[in-house]
């Protein structure tokens, strides 16, 4: 996807990736503004998919993501790649064009997460669409890397949760 980002970017825009990299603060606060958004709004994200309400969609996603037997290590690589790759994308990319609410909502949905047949999973899906707009506007106030370790942040804390400590999704997950 980062690939797609900087084609996007290279081709259709004024700005050429490095200077996009390069907007905004400098990294060394970009990056941990970015991790603790990401880390809050992880937080409280499976704060919603751990309520009773939520069982069917916390079991879904639980019982896929632990059939990939993650460790550590393809926990950071994941993270990273979907961070950096999907930023590069949609906000870099596309954001530019659309504006960061319709690459939010273009985001989320892609990702499955609203679903007009599946209400429970379209009110998680409205919270990360909140969230992925304020991804997108730490990228325009900070800079990219802000988004990227936003992005980064929540993938680990989401994918650590579910995938490393060996919860069984029928439980309360506490």
């Amino acid at each position: 996807m980062g690939g797609i980002g900087i084609v996007i970017i290279e081709l259709f825009q004024d700005t050429p990736t490095l200077e996009i990299l390069e907007t905004g603060m400098a990294w060394y606060y970009q990056l941990p503004l970015g991790i603790t958004y990401g880390l809050i709004t992880a937080w409280l994200g499976w704060q919603l998919i751990k309520l009773q309400l939520m069982n069917e969609v916390k079991n879904f996603y639980s019982s896929i993501i632990r059939e990939l037997n993650l460790n550590w290590i393809d926990v950071i690589f994941i993270s990273f790649c979907a961070g950096v790759g999907e930023e590069l994308l949609f906000r870099g990319g596309i954001q530019y064009w659309l504006g960061m609410y319709i690459t939010s909502i273009i985001f989320v949905a892609i990702h499955g997460y609203l679903n007009p047949k599946d209400w429970k999973i379209s009110l998680y899906g409205i919270y990360l669409t909140i969230v992925m707009i304020g991804i997108s506007y730490a990228f325009e106030k900070l800079g990219l890397i802000s988004a990227m370790a936003a992005h980064f942040a929540i993938d680990v804390y989401l994918l650590g949760v579910i995938s490393l400590k060996n919860i069984n999704p029928d439980s309360s997950l506490q």
